[in-house]
């Protein structure tokens, strides 16, 4: 049977490993040992493959399903990461971090494992039920600021006052590699995928599977994805411009970040065949296509990816196309309305741009 560490070493024998350097944050070798110290605490996820899905997108569709961890949501794997690889110094000192809620609970359940303190920074208006879900975690939830980007500075500043190891969701290497063990999963499972579709907010889980894809399966096509309300790292990838973007309410919220992340950015403008954006009304369509196809309830931010393969049917026909659901943490009232058929509940406005330090809502 295949395994992540077979499949490493099968297909990576006759190919290069991409160079670590200042546009990989990662190597293949870390997102190996990654894998082991995530396995220590979790089981794989399964990668599920249904002929309504499949009727749907017209090719063979492979599901990997990151909402059947514990916290709902693939991010835990490199929370662990992280945790395992801290010093006793970094630990004594506490974690802050801002989130719109998965990073969050990834955290928060890592350091409770490790009996570390964790601060959480949230927006004012973030879910209710992600922010109750990280306090029963054991984390001190702090809302501030009106949007992710203004509660990661309300976080910098508690710790450089507070002396707390900061966590940013995006920029840690230990993160990218822990959400980075999907692929080397995905590829055991799955085998041959053609193309790859994942969402993108700060760009972790795209950089990370991007960097194993193309060291084991460089011939398959990854495509990232963003909200059509979100379109700050869409932009930057087509661009090249590192410009912040108004994010406004998206259905998606694990993917509403303002300002491009410039560590997984370099990733993803090499490896990525295109960054794509969706319509809130497509990202409720993917979650009524879960639902109703594989039985699985997916947030917004899940649904993105499904929603963009549905939209490219016709170049996909025949493929075998891989999907990460990467998180199942919707609330009721989300997800009762984007099953109702009812129209998308938040609707597309413009992106004016601006410079970041004009403005700073953090408290």
């Amino acid at each position: 049977m295949l395994t992540p560490d077979s499949v490493s070493a099968d297909l990576g024998n006759d190919l290069p490993e991409p160079h670590v350097d200042d546009v990989f944050p990662v190597s293949l070798d870390e997102v190996r040992r990654a894998h082991r110290v995530v396995m220590d605490h979790l089981l794989p996820t399964p990668t599920v493959s249904h002929p309504l899905l499949g009727g749907k997108l017209g090719c063979e569709a492979f599901v990997k399903l990151e909402n059947t961890h514990n916290i709902g949501s693939f991010k835990i794997r490199g929370g662990l990461n992280l945790l395992a690889g801290m010093s006793d110094d970094e630990k004594s000192r506490g974690l802050v971090t801002a989130t719109r809620g998965n990073h969050g609970q990834s955290l928060a359940k890592a350091a409770a494992m490790h009996a570390v303190k964790c601060t959480i920074f949230v927006p004012g208006g973030n879910n209710s039920h992600k922010n109750a879900a990280m306090a029963a975690l054991g984390a001190d939830v702090i809302e501030a600021g009106h949007d992710f980007d203004a509660a990661m500075m309300a976080a910098e500043r508690f710790a450089r006052t507070e002396r707390a190891r900061l966590v940013h969701p995006a920029r840690e290497p230990a993160l990218i590699a822990g959400v980075g063990t999907i692929a080397l999963e995905m590829l055991a499972e799955a085998g041959h995928l053609d193309a790859l579709f994942l969402p993108v907010g700060g760009g972790s889980i795209a950089a990370g599977m991007a960097i194993v894809f193309s060291a084991l399966s460089p011939h398959t096509k990854i495509y990232g994805v963003q909200s059509e309300n979100a379109p700050a790292m869409h932009h930057a990838w087509h661009s090249g411009e590192q410009r912040p973007f108004a994010v406004t309410d998206t259905i998606a919220d694990g993917l509403a970040v303002r300002v491009p992340v410039d560590t997984t950015l370099k990733v993803l403008r090499s490896l990525l065949e295109s960054m794509l954006l969706v319509s809130e009304e497509a990202i409720q369509e993917a979650i009524r296509c879960y639902a109703s196809t594989i039985h699985h309830m997916a947030e917004g931010a899940a649904a993105a990816p499904l929603a963009a393969a549905m939209s490219m049917r016709e170049q996909l026909a025949g493929k075998r196309v891989g999907l990460v659901l990467t998180g199942g943490n919707i609330d009721t009232g989300t997800l009762v309305h984007a099953l109702s058929g009812a129209p998308a509940k938040h609707v597309p406005q413009a992106m004016p741009m601006f410079p970041i330090r004009e403005l700073s809502y953090g408290y």
